[in-house]
């Protein structure tokens, strides 16, 4: 199966579970942009436009807008919707829909099942840091996740990186905490 058959299935599948989201997050002007650690240093921020939604929690804010389809269904197969609408504060890595699609073919359907929650809670929680750290607040080095084991994270005047994912854009916001949207799906050693 090719991964643009694989991926309708995942689409066919948040549709079954109904998380779906709309478009109109990201209709709007964006407000949120990467923080400078420097007057020398500057990220590369992708053209995603993200609306104020500070009066949303963050599992909200991934299902309405558009580009976290398959988090959304994912947070749900794993249990961890009502952790993550808690009251926090919490700092998720989100993945867009494309970093999914960019796994080997298989991958999203497979840790979608039953039997495979545990690994997807592993690997869901790899992307989530407890407190709000804003992206003037990263720095290089290690960083504790939910999950337990840790992420390094790597600030430099081009870009920032989270593992091997970069981080499109920063500091969107929601009602409990924050969300930096990056490109690839992380995975733990």
């Amino acid at each position: 199966m090719n991964n643009q058959n694989s991926f309708n299935i995942v689409e066919r599948a948040i549709a079954i579970l109904g998380l779906v989201g709309t478009n109109a997050f990201f209709g709007l002007p964006a407000v949120a942009n990467f923080s400078q650690k420097s007057s020398t240093q500057s990220v590369v921020n992708q053209p995603l436009l993200i609306a104020d939604s500070h009066s949303k929690d963050i599992v909200a804010t991934a299902a309405e807008a558009g580009q976290f389809n398959t988090l959304a269904a994912a947070l749900k197969a794993a249990g961890l919707v009502e952790v993550l609408q808690g009251e926090g504060p919490y700092t998720v890595f989100a993945p867009t829909d494309e970093a999914f699609k960019a796994l080997p073919a298989g991958t999203v359907e497979k840790l979608l099942l039953p039997e495979n929650k545990d690994k997807l809670v592993t690997i869901l929680t790899y992307h989530v840091v407890p407190g709000k750290v804003m992206s003037g607040d990263l720095e290089s080095g290690m960083v504790k996740t939910v999950e337990g084991s840790k992420v390094e994270v790597k600030v430099s005047d081009a870009d920032v990186m989270v593992g091997d994912a970069k981080v499109l854009k920063a500091d969107v916001p929601a009602s409990n905490g924050v969300i930096h949207v990056i490109d690839t799906v992380i995975i733990p050693e």
